[in-house]
C-alpha cells in the first residue's frame, strides 16, 4: 500500500530520483528507480504499526526567515539552507578537521583515506558560527565541533571560546575520548573554557566492537575518559554506532553502564550505521537496523523496563516549547521540530536497581495536550490572562501525574509548578540531574534517503562557502565535493595527537 510519494538518491550516481514510500508485510520500504542503475528497494522502518503511530505527532514548520540559498532544482539539490527547508537550526555542526588518531572503517571523515587535508582556519572557523547565529528569526542555539576528531587541533579551547563569545548557550563536542583520557589535564581544560557536553563515541562495554569497528581496543580508554569527565565536572553523552552482528546485543548492557554512571553521563544516543552508495544492496538489507529493530533490542534486552510504547519523536514536546514561547510573549528559542521518523527518544531513571520510564508515573500525552490548550488561550487572551492560565496549569497538572509510581528522588509536581509559576531553570536542571535520556536518531544513507525528511531537518553542517547544510545530505551527497575544494594536500610530517600518550608526534602514515 502506498503511503506517499517522495525523492530519494541513486545508491550508485546520487543523482535525485522520483521515490515511493509503501507498506509491505508489516514493514515500511522505499523504492525508486534509475534510469541508468536500474531498481532499488531498501528498508526504511522494521514496523509499519510505529510508523504511523509516530505520524500523529507531525513537526511545526518553522522555517527561516533568511534563507542562504533560492531554489534551484528542487530538494535536495543546491542545499544550503533553501526556501524550501521547512525548519531552522537547532545544533550546528562543524567540522574543525578530518584528522584523526583513528582508521575506523565505520567513519564518513577520514584524512587517512582520502590523502587531503580538512582543516578551516580559525577565521574561517569563525565566520561559519556567524552565520549560525545569523539565522532569522532565531540563531542556532548549540554548536558541536566534530571532525576527524576535534582534539587534535590545538586551538580547540579557543574555538570553544569564540562559540560562547558568539552567544551559544550550548557547546559540545564529537570525540572518540582518546585525548580526553590520555592528556592530563585536557577535560578541565575544556570545562573551564565553556564547554558542556562531551559526545563521546561508545560502542560497548566489551572489548571486541573496538576491535572490530575501531580497529583497536579502545574500552580501557573510553573508562578512562569517562573518569576525566566525571573529575571536571563535565557531562557526556555516550555514543553508540549499531552495527548488526558486532554490538547490536550489547544495547541493554550499554544502557545499564550509563545507568550505573547517571552522575555523570546524560544520555546515550545510539546511531544505527548508515551506508554509503558502494555497499552492496544485498548487504545493505541484511545489516540494517531501523528505529523499531532498535526498540526491540531495548525492550528484549532490559527484560521489558523499557517498552517500544515508551518512546516518542522529538516533535512530541513541541508543546512545550510554545507553552515556554507563549509565557514569555515571543517565540521560543528552540523547537525541536525534526521530521517524526529521524528519531526517538524517552526519559528513564532509577530506583532501586529498577528502570522507570517517565511515561509509568506521567501521562506524557495528556500533559502535552493541557500544554497546547493553555498555549492557545495566552496566544488568544495575551498578558491580561497570564496568571489565571498559569493558575489553571498548576491546579490541573498533578491530575497527569502518577505520585505512587513516581521515583522517590523526584518531585514532580513541584518540579512542574516552578518551571511554569516560576518559570525556574533550576528546575528543568532538576529533572534532569536524575534522568537518562535514552534516544536513536537513524540518519539516512543513499539507500533510504527521503527528502521530506531533509527539509525537516534541524541539525546542520555549516560549510566554508557560506551555506548551512542539512546533515543527512551533507553525508550523503556534498562532503565529499565540499572537503575536495577546500582541501589541501596531506603533508607526510602532519602531526596529530598520540594516542598513547597524549602528545603529539609526527604521524608517518599520512
Amino acid at each position: 500500500m502506498e503511503i506517499k510519494k517522495t525523492v530519494s538518491l541513486c545508491p550508485t550516481c546520487l543523482k535525485s530520483v522520483p521515490a515511493e514510500v509503501f507498506e509491505e508485510d508489516g514493514k515500511i520500504f522505499i523504492k525508486k528507480t534509475c534510469p541508468e542503475h536500474g531498481e532499488f528497494k531498501n528498508t526504511y522502518w522494521g514496523e509499519s504499526d510505529f510508523y504511523k503511530r509516530v505520524e500523529k505527532f507531525p513537526p511545526m514548520v518553522k522555517p527561516a526567515s533568511n534563507p542562504q540559498i533560492n531554489k534551484n532544482g528542487g530538494c535536495p539539490n543546491n542545499c544550503g539552507i533553501c526556501e524550501q527547508h521547512e525548519t531552522t537550526t537547532v545544533l550546528g555542526l562543524i567540522d574543525v578537521t578530518n584528522r584523526c588518531n583513528l582508521r575506523c572503517p565505520v567513519c564518513f571523515a577520514n584524512a587517512a583515506a582520502s590523502k587531503t587535508l580538512y582543516e578551516p582556519t580559525f577565521d574561517e572557523i569563525k565566520e561559519m558560527l556567524q552565520n549560525l547565529r545569523n539565522i532569522e528569526p532565531r540563531g542556532c542555539p548549540a554548536i558541536q565541533f566534530a571532525g576527524g576528531e576535534p582534539t587534535v587541533r590545538k586551538d580547540l579551547p579557543e574555538l570553544i571560546k569564540l562559540a560562547i563569545d558568539l552567544g551559544f548557550s550550548h557547546t559540545q563536542i564529537a570525540t572518540n575520548g582518546i585525548r580526553l583520557a590520555k592528556k592530563e589535564g585536557y577535560a578541565k581544560e575544556l570545562r573551564e573554557t565553556g564547554l558542556n557536553t562531551v559526545y563521546l563515541q561508545f560502542d560497548g562495554v566489551t572489548e571486541e566492537p573496538y576491535i572490530q569497528m575501531r580497529n583497536k581496543n579502545l574500552l580501557s580508554t573510553k573508562l578512562e575518559a569517562i573518569k576525566n569527565c566525571r573529575e571536571a565536572g563535565m557531562g557526556v553523552v555516550l555514543v553508540p554506532t549499531l552495527v548488526k552482528g558486532i554490538n547490536d546485543d550489547q544495547v541493554g548492557d550499554i544502557l545499564r553502564f550509563a545507568m550505573d554512571n547517571i552522575d555523570i553521563i546524560h544520555g546515550v544516543n545510539f546511531q544505527p550505521v548508515s551506508f554509503a552508495g558502494r555497499t552492496p544492496h544485498e548487504e545493505v538489507e541484511q545489516q540494517r537496523i531501523t528505529i523499531p529493530d532498535f526498540m526491540n533490542l531495548v525492550d528484549e534486552q532490559l527484560d521489558h523496563g523499557i517498552e517500544p510504547k515508551d518512546f516518542y519523536p522529538p516533535s512530541f514536546v513541541q508543546p512545550i516549547s510554545r507553552f515556554a514561547g507563549a509565557l514569555q510573549g515571543e517565540e521560543p528559542p528552540v523547537y525541536l521540530n525534526c521530521h517524526e521518523h529521524c528519531g526517538i527518544g524517552t526519559y528513564i531513571f532509577l530506583q532501586d536497581d529498577e528502570v522507570i520510564p517517565v511515561t509509568r508515573f506521567i501521562d506524557v500525552e495528556q500533559l502535552m495536550n493541557l500544554l497546547d490548550k493553555y498555549t492557545d488561550e495566552l496566544n488568544d487572551g495575551g498578558f491580561a490572562i497570564q496568571k489565571r492560565v498559569i493558575a489553571k496549569a498548576i491546579k490541573n497538572l498533578p491530575g497527569v501525574i502518577d505520585s505512587e509510581k513516581t521515583p522517590e528522588v523526584l518531585n514532580i509536581k513541584k518540579i512542574l509548578t516552578d518551571i511554569f509559576k516560576e518559570r525556574s531553570y533550576e528546575s528543568v536542571g532538576e529533572f534532569h540531574k536524575h534522568a537518562l535520556l535514552v534516544s536513536c536518531m537513524h540518519f539516512m544513507d543513499p539507500f533510504n534517503f527521503d527528502a521530506d525528511r531533509v527539509r525537516k531537518c534541524i541539525i546542520h553542517y555549516a560549510v566554508p562557502d557560506g551555506r548551512i547544510i542539512p546533515f543527512c545530505t551533507m553525508n550523503s551527497i556534498y562532503r565529499e565535493e565540499i572537503e575536495k575544494e577546500f582541501a589541501t594536500p596531506l603533508k607526510s610530517n602532519l602531526l596529530q595527537y598520540n594516542d598513547k600518550t597524549g602528545v603529539e608526534e609526527e604521524d608517518s602514515e599520512l
